[in-house]
């Protein structure tokens, strides 16, 4: 029998490439939580996508909510305000839907990080200070600021969501 092979986490793999140095930890933490999330379901049974045991937030809301928010952040950070496509997309994050299967869900969020690094790509490092203003109180933060929130928050629910999949294994 081998071993196992372990692979090392995204912060030990190196810089990616055309993210600015500072940027650097929201893209790893960003990559790193897309691929504990496609590990943690790879076997995950989709028949209880929506299920939330003992009352927790199920499998299919984290999935939503990982994609909704890193939109809506990386839109703030580019000083935008929310289209009525994201608010509606807020609207219904969590909602069970039969429709919504688990591969399209793992894509969505796939294509949501990669458009993520691709922002970081394009960020000015000089612009990390700059103030924005999120949500529709206006409160204020930076794009550093948000950047940085979007990828604790990502990790954040990738390990609410990863406690909630083991939660269906036997």
């Amino acid at each position: 029998m081998t071993e196992p092979e372990i692979t090392e986490e995204y912060w030990l793999r190196g810089p990616v490439p055309g993210v600015p140095a500072l940027l650097q930890p929201v893209a790893h933490a960003l990559l790193q939580a897309n691929e504990e999330i496609n590990d943690v379901l790879e076997e995950f049974d989709e028949e209880v996508l929506w299920e939330q045991p003992a009352g927790v937030a199920s499998v299919g809301f984290h999935l939503q909510h990982i994609v909704g928010v890193l939109d809506r952040l990386f839109t703030y950070a580019g000083a935008r305000n929310l289209s009525m496509q994201q608010l509606k997309y807020l609207s219904e994050e969590g909602l069970e839907n039969e429709k919504i299967s688990l591969p399209f869900l793992l894509d969505n969020l796939d294509e949501q990080i990669q458009k993520s690094i691709e922002y970081l790509k394009q960020t000015n490092p000089s612009t990390l200070t700059e103030v924005r203003a999120v949500g529709r109180k206006q409160r204020s933060s930076s794009v550093l600021g948000l950047l940085f929130h979007a990828a604790e928050h990502t990790m954040r629910h990738s390990g609410q969501l990863h406690v909630t999949a083991r939660m269906f294994y036997e």
